[in-house]
């Protein structure tokens, strides 16, 4: 690394995103620091669980056994209208009960084993950006300011990313018009309501979550922005509960008290030359399905290696150009997705022939096939041009396979985070043609358990964010997505 460079890539925020992303770039063999302003985890539980497709993007890194037990719901809802997420293949609706203090602390042990540098305490000022790199100023907790200079910043700092401002980056979008309580409530009694309850006065959910604690939701028809606190007290959620529901919770004990709206934003590029957006920083939304950090954790898994390319010297031209290619889409669909649940979970009688044409839609398979791949993401499909193969841009799906060193499952070959050409008929031709990048792209020749599962494909190119770079059998159409994909092979 240049002598003038305090790392390959300074990440501001140290959150699941910029964890996720830390650990993404080192694999990947780049240097990172993470600065992150809180001295301290919080401890907040936040966002409880994540989307399959997250679960899965864990899985392919070796990190879901660090989770403990972990208990995914079949039975999951669009708007409100609850229906069954195992109705397409794979999907449920995500690994439930995990606060995002131990999602953090997961990632975060990860990242420093893989040794990333996370700097707590590390307030972002300000930047500079030149045609060779960036300066980051940031403030120490005893007021001293520091300046770090890298290649690439990427700002993974939250919905008010002073990242993303300082980038000169717009973030057009709605403003909230709905308002919505959170609270982690021990002892209080109050009666769980996982798929949420609509009362003549509000909406009311209550999660279980781990040593007895509650997790409640509450939106009164009747409260306003106007009455938004963004620091509530717990009395004054009490006090609403109690008018919604008629229960009095006051006696429980509040472990967290927060409030949401439905503001709804998106960064209008997630690269400005040499600083990138991820997660929040990128998308805020209603949280309906637990989408928003799963959604973070796919922007890194996304970003961080073709970032590593770069900065390593080894990425095709344009490779960087397609984080926001690729996963702008995917956040203007999931705003779509969450205004279009907003709008009938809020309100009350205005809003119900919204819920009654849902509950109607829902009724059929094919709608409920359609909604299931969307919340839980694993209908993602990225564009690789035309004429490509029909699974290409689409993500590996986790499968059993036999190989002549014993059974593995698929996401276990990309915990390393390089390439897989998966050679499911014994190819020698494909196999020779991948020669070259053997130091980006591992070859695994493996027979599926059944000849269905990749919809009799003889070869895969996997990229290490786990979706299909290109399927068939030719060993010219091969060669070009590695150049495509990988750059320039290896000479040697």
């Amino acid at each position: 690394m240049d002598s003038k460079l305090d790392a390959d890539v300074i990440v501001v925020g140290g959150g699941p995103t910029g964890l996720m992303l830390a650990g993404e770039l080192r694999l990947g063999g780049a240097s990172v620091i993470v600065a992150e302003a809180l001295e301290q985890p919080t401890g907040q539980s936040r966002a409880l669980g994540f989307t399959t497709r997250a679960l899965e993007t864990f899985d392919q890194r070796g990190l879901v056994p660090r989770f403990g037990a972990l208990e995914t719901s079949a039975m999951g809802h669009f708007g409100g209208v609850p229906f069954d997420y195992t109705v397409l293949e794979d999907a449920n609706f995500g690994a439930r009960g995990i606060p995002q203090s131990q999602t953090e602390a997961v990632l975060e042990r990860w990242a420093g084993e893989l040794g990333a540098d996370i700097r707590r305490g590390h307030t972002f000022q300000a930047l500079e950006q030149d045609e060779d790199g960036v300066t980051v100023t940031v403030s120490l907790p005893d007021g001293a300011r520091r300046r770090l200079r890298a290649p690439y910043v990427v700002g993974a700092d939250g919905a008010r990313s002073p990242v993303r401002k300082a980038a000169g980056i717009g973030f057009p979008g709605t403003a909230g018009t709905q308002l919505m309580y959170l609270a982690d409530v021990s002892g209080s009694g109050v009666r769980l309501r996982p798929l949420g309850e609509r009362l003549p006065l509000g909406l009311v959910q209550v999660f279980p979550m781990p040593d007895g604690v509650a997790r409640i939701i509450l939106s009164a028809y009747d409260t306003t922005l106007a009455d938004h606190s963004e620091t509530p007290g717990f009395d004054e959620v009490a006090a609403i509960w109690q008018r919604v529901t008629g229960e009095d919770i006051s006696g429980g004990r509040a472990l967290w008290v927060s409030s949401f709206t439905d503001a709804t934003r998106q960064a209008d590029r997630y690269r400005q030359g040499r600083v990138l957006l991820a997660g929040d920083a990128a998308h805020i939304h209603l949280p309906a399905g637990g989408q928003g950090m799963s959604t973070g954790v796919q922007d890194a898994a996304n970003l961080g290696w073709k970032l590593a390319a770069t900065v390593r010297g080894t990425a095709p031209e344009g490779l960087l150009d397609t984080y926001h290619d690729e996963r702008h889409p995917v956040g203007a669909r999931l705003l779509s997705n969450t205004r279009a649940q907003g709008m009938a979970l809020f309100g009350g009688d205005e809003s119900q022939a919204l819920r009654d044409l849902y509950a109607e839609l829902i009724a059929l398979e094919e709608v409920r096939r359609h909604l299931a791949g969307a919340v839980s993401h694993l209908d993602i499909r990225y564009d690789m041009g035309a004429g490509a193969h029909p699974l290409a841009g689409r993500r590996l799906p986790p499968r059993p396979l036999s190989t002549g060193g014993g059974p593995v499952r698929t996401p276990d070959l990309l915990h390393p985070a390089l390439g897989v050409l998966l050679d499911l008929a014994d190819a020698p031709a494909l196999r020779s043609a991948a020669a070259g990048w053997k130091d980006r792209v591992t070859t695994v020749t493996a027979a599926p358990d059944s000849p269905d599962d990749f919809g009799g494909a003889t070869a895969l190119l996997v990229r290490p964010d786990g979706y299909i770079a290109w399927a068939g059998d030719d060993p010219d159409t091969l060669t070009t997505a590695l150049h495509h994909w990988f750059g320039t092979p290896d000479p040697a």
